[in-house]
């Protein structure tokens, strides 16, 4: 039976795309990004497109791409349209599905609706974590959203240079399998994507 995983952050830029890659790549999942706002010459769909390297994969049309690099309702407002809910439909596959938000859990889709009203009961959700002055109030909170929703918490993935103080207190109060990491990487590519993926595969098949 096919599965679908929910990429969150705690942040914008804390390594959700790449995490995202990983998760396709470790599962040969199909992708899908709902909603881009920004980078629309080279999108998080297209990146990840780039580093995936399995001939399974399917990427599925975002319901949304908007012009501007900010929050998705703000982004919105710009290019004259209203986001909403009802008009994202997740697209049918037999497969495992990874679908990637935007930006943090609670980011505005409109004025009632947030990223986290994409995420549904069955999703199995991972949290992507990055250490910075903030994070560990940022994971803590975005756990805590999770769990008040009910929702299915997998396991956090920190990425980045690794903290020890801040990931043992986050992985103590928060009481979440941390499922590893994504180090600071040079940059990204295939093999680089291909070699986390092995790693996260035996992971992701224990869960």
């Amino acid at each position: 039976m096919s599965q679908s995983y929910f990429i969150t952050g705690i942040s914008t830029e804390v390594g959700k795309t790449v995490v995202s890659a990983i998760v396709t790549e470790a599962l040969q999942a199909d992708y899908w990004k709902p909603v881009q706002a920004g980078e629309l010459d080279y999108t998080d769909t297209d990146k990840v497109k780039a580093w995936v390297s399995n001939p399974k994969t399917v990427f599925h049309k975002g319901a949304y791409n908007l012009e501007t690099p900010m929050s998705p309702h703000a982004a919105a407002e710009i290019d004259g349209v209203q986001i909403s809910k009802k008009t994202i439909t997740r697209p049918k596959t037999k497969n495992n599905l990874v679908i990637e938000g935007a930006g943090g859990l609670l980011v505005p889709l409109n004025d009632t609706e947030t990223v986290a009203d994409l995420i549904l009961p069955n999703d199995k959700v991972l949290v992507v974590s990055r250490h910075y002055l903030g994070s560990i109030n940022h994971t803590l909170l975005t756990i805590q959203g999770l769990k008040e929703r009910n929702l299915d918490i997998l396991g956090i993935v920190f990425s980045g240079e690794e903290h020890p103080t801040t990931e043992n207190i986050i992985k103590t109060m928060s009481g979440v399998p941390i499922l590893g990491r994504i180090d600071e990487e040079p940059y990204i590519d295939e093999n680089v994507v291909s070699e986390y993926a092995s790693k996260f595969k035996d992971i992701l098949s224990q869960t």
